[in-house]
């Protein structure tokens, strides 16, 4: 059975769930455990070098990854390249989501609000 673990701080759209079933034949998905997405979201922007700080992260990549299985990183931009490039190492195949961004703009009481809408559209390997 197809895996994809979920390395990124979102809930996965349905229409991203779908896109991964389709595209890739995921099976199943897992989310990460509360500590470690608790690591993963709040990456401190004090560190100098991440890999002790990521350490928890691939121990657990480790023991659940099995060759061919599937890791969806996305995250603070060192941390997923080197994340990324980890799960290849182990034989996993690391993936990322693309979005089209839709700009609207509103005149509410005389000032502009503009919103940033962003919409799934596929899947790239690393």
């Amino acid at each position: 059975m197809k895996k994809l673990i979920l390395l990124f701080s979102h809930n996965m759209t349905d229409e991203q769930k779908e896109d991964a079933k389709v595209s890739f034949g995921v099976e199943e998905f897992i989310s990460l455990p509360n500590n470690l997405q608790i690591i993963w979201s709040n990456i401190p922007a004090s560190l100098e070098n991440l890999s002790d700080y990521l350490q928890p992260i691939r121990d657990y990549l480790i023991d659940n990854i099995e060759s061919g299985d599937m890791v969806l990183v996305q995250g603070d931009f060192g941390a997923t390249c080197a994340m990324a490039s980890f799960v290849k190492s182990i034989e996993g195949e690391a993936i990322y989501a693309t979005t089209k961004r839709n700009v609207e703009e509103k005149e509410i009481d005389g000032k502009i609000i503009k919103t940033s809408v962003f919409k799934h559209v596929r899947f790239r390997k690393f």
